[in-house]
């Protein structure tokens, strides 16, 4: 259910979506959103609420994986971040996946609280802030 493809074209529509090609095949993606999702409010972020990147759907085909895509991924959002003055970026990752929890700490992500959408699972999802200014 999740993403939908409702959501892509949304995604699109906001011109969020990026994506990593290989020759002339997607392989990869990222959304960089500057909108704040309803479930976010309940989080208590480390930085006052004004200009952030929110980080949504990074992912890279399986047959691509580790070979540093989703590191060129999140280096060109924080670049972006920077170069556009942006206090934070702010994601959310699966609880039950440990893997990405160890690379958005690796990257100096901080663990904060706990989200849920019910939708998708009933474990929570971890959220994460990254301060750049």
């Amino acid at each position: 259910h999740y993403p939908s493809r409702r959501a892509i074209e949304n995604d699109v529509d906001r011109d969020e979506l990026y994506v990593y090609e290989n020759g002339d095949e997607i392989v990869g993606c990222i959304v960089i959103s500057t909108f704040k999702d309803e479930e976010y409010q309940s989080v208590s972020w480390l930085t006052k609420d004004r200009t952030h990147y929110y980080i949504h759907r990074l992912a890279v085909h399986p047959e691509f994986q580790s070979q540093g895509i989703a590191q060129e991924l999140m280096n060109y959002a924080e670049a972006k971040a920077r170069q556009a003055n942006i206090a934070s970026i702010r994601l959310d990752t699966f609880s039950q996946n440990k893997r990405n929890q160890r690379f958005y700490e690796q990257r100096g992500y901080k663990r904060l609280g706990d989200i849920y959408f019910p939708k998708q699972s009933v474990h929570p999802f971890h959220c994460y802030e990254l301060v750049l200014n």
